[in-house]
C-alpha cells in the first residue's frame, strides 16, 4: 500500500532505540524527513543520517524546555511539520507495592510518560495546524486500561496520556489535525528484555530467570509471543498517513490478543 508520506516532515520522540527507532526507520524508508528526538545518539540512529533525511536532535524530553527545543529544531530544519509521534516513555516495576512508590517516583513516571508528550504536542500543534492536515500518533500502552499494581505509576500515566489524546482529537479535528493512540502489549525492546528491563527486574525479585519471566508473559497473549517493534511502526505509519484520513480519536491495541475483553 502506497502511504503517500514522501516529502512530509515528522518529529519522533524517544527515537534512539526500541519502538521509536523502528518508527524512525520506517518513516525514513517512506521518504519522510524526521527530527529524531533522543538523549543520546545510538549507532543505529546515527546510521540513518547517512542515506536518509533523519536528523538526530539530542535533547532531554523530561525537562520543561526540552520538547519545545525539539520541535523548534524540526521546524528550522524542515520549514514546517506534518507528523508528530509521541513515543518516549519508560517503566520501573514497583515490586515493593504501591505504598513504596514515593512522590519522586510518581513525578518521574508522570513526567516521562505523560508530560513529555503534553509539552511536545503543545509545541507542535501550531505548526501542524498551519499545514491544515496534520497527524499526531501517540504510543500509549494496554496498561492505560489494564492497571497493574506492580507498575501502578506507569499505568496511571498511560491512562492520562490516552485520555489527553482523546480530548485533543475533539478540539483539533475541526482544524485538520488527527490524533490517535497506539496501545502495545509487551514489545521486544530493552524496556522488557534489557539488562535492567522488566523481565530482569522481576526475575531478580522472584528468584526466577529473565527468560522464564519473558516466556510467562508471552504465553498470556494468544499468539504466544511479544509484539515486534517493526509491527508497532507499521501501525503508526498507517495512522500518520492520509490512508487513515478519517480516523481520529481512536486507540489501536496491538498486543497479540493479550486483552481478551471487547
Amino acid at each position: 500500500m502506497e502511504l503517500q508520506l514522501a516529502g512530509k516532515a515528522a518529529v519522533v520522540t524517544g527515537a534512539s532505540k526500541g519502538i521509536g527507532l523502528a518508527i524512525t526507520q520506517a518513516l525514513a524508508a517512506e521518504g519522510v524527513s524526521v527530527a529524531a528526538g533522543a538523549r543520546t545518539l545510538t549507532d543505529p540512529l546515527a546510521e540513518l543520517t547517512a542515506d536518509s533525511e533523519v536528523r538526530p536532535v539530542l535533547v532531554d524530553l523530561t525537562t520543561p524546555d526540552g520538547p519545545a527545543q525539539l520541535v523548534d529544531e524540526a521546524v528550522s530544519l524542515f520549514g514546517g511539520l506534518d507528523i508528530l509521534v509521541n513515543n518516549v516513555g519508560a517503566v520501573r516495576p514497583r515490586l515493593g507495592g504501591s505504598l513504596s512508590v514515593s512522590d519522586d517516583d510518581w513525578s518521574w513516571s508522570l513526567t516521562i510518560n505523560f508530560l513529555a508528550a503534553v509539552r511536545t504536542t503543545r509545541a507542535a500543534l501550531p505548526h501542524l495546524t498551519d499545514r491544515g492536515t496534520g497527524a499526531i500518533v501517540t504510543v500509549s500502552s494496554v496498561n492505560a486500561f489494564l492497571p497493574e499494581p506492580s507498575i501502578i505509576d506507569y499505568s496511571a500515566s498511560k491512562a492520562a496520556l490516552t485520555n489527553y489524546c482523546k480530548a485533543l482529537s475533539k478540539e483539533f479535528g475541526p482544524r485538520g489535525v488527527r490524533v490517535n493512540t497506539v496501545s502495545p502489549g509487551p514489545v521486544e525492546t530493552a524496556m522488557w528484555l534489557g539488562d535492567e528491563g522488566v523481565a530482569a527486574t522481576v526475575a531478580q525479585h522472584s528468584g526466577s530467570t529473565p527468560e522464564a519471566v519473558t516466556q510467562q508473559a508471552a504465553t498470556q497473549s494468544v499468539t504466544g509471543r511479544f509484539t515486534r517493534p517493526q509491527e508497532v511502526a507499521d501501525l503508526v505509519l498507517l495512522l500518520a498517513s492520509d490512508r487513515a484520513g478519517n480516523i481520529t480519536g481512536s486507540d489501536f491495541v496491538i498486543d497479540g490478543g493479550l486483552i481478551t475483553t471487547l
